[in-house]
């Protein structure tokens, strides 16, 4: 896995928010960021921040991440009938271990976003997160730049943090082919110029990555490990 270097993930901060519209894939990012943060011999721990979603949030894959050495900090009721924005006192530890990445999978739009506000100020002062935007082109919701752009503008209004780059993973799951990725690198481009952020890198699965090596920038293949409770 991971064929192809990222450049920029090199001068990735050390606290990651990964933040999106619901559906972008933002929780299969996040494991997937994990893991190749973890293969490169670094400590990971994965804060799931997803009160929203019931079906794609990090804490659903415990046993997974617990496999590859990742640490999880999830909601005190995650995965139970009773989800609150109650977080656990060990959150606090991931701002004094200056030897980890620490990465925050947020909830989906504003709403998503006000628990991330609580410890805003605390990822502020350790001059050292990158907040990334997850785009996908075949969201309705965000299937244009102009309503991606007003989304991000949101989250960033409810979370009390900025954006700091766009992550392009526009896909539609397990149908996606080449071109549909290829496809989407002007909505990307036209989000980056209204925002006045960069697109890090376009995302690809396992199985179409190879094909799109010479033909996108910074392609970061990933492999589906959130799947549809109906697959």
């Amino acid at each position: 896995m991971y064929f192809y270097e990222v450049i920029n993930l090199v001068n990735l901060k050390k606290f990651v928010v990964v933040c999106g519209h619901y559906g972008c894939g933002k929780t299969n990012f996040s494991i997937n960021l994990a893991n190749y943060l973890i293969n490169k011999g670094n400590q990971v721990t994965l804060i799931d921040f997803d009160i929203i979603n019931p079906y794609f949030r990090s804490s659903a894959y415990i046993d997974l991440l617990k496999e590859k050495g990742i640490k999880l900090i999830s909601p005190i009721y995650a995965n139970s009938n009773l989800d609150l924005p109650a977080v656990p006192p060990e959150i606090y530890s991931v701002f004094l271990n200056k030897n980890e990445y620490a990465i925050f999978d947020v909830g989906g739009d504003a709403a998503g976003t006000m628990l991330l506000s609580r410890f805003s100020q605390e990822i502020i002062n350790t001059n050292s997160y990158d907040m990334l935007y997850i785009i996908n082109k075949y969201r309705k919701e965000t299937s244009n730049s102009e309503s991606a752009v007003k989304i991000l503008k949101e989250i960033e209004s409810a979370s009390k943090l900025n954006a700091t780059a766009i992550v392009n993973n526009s896909n539609l799951q397990s149908s996606t082919t080449s071109k549909d990725i290829m496809k989407s690198e002007i909505y990307a481009n036209e989000i980056s110029k209204q925002t006045n952020l960069p697109v890090i890198m376009t995302i690809a699965l396992d199985n179409i990555s190879a094909e799109l090596k010479s033909k996108a920038k910074n392609i970061f293949e990933i492999y589906m490990y959130v799947k549809p409770p109906w697959f």
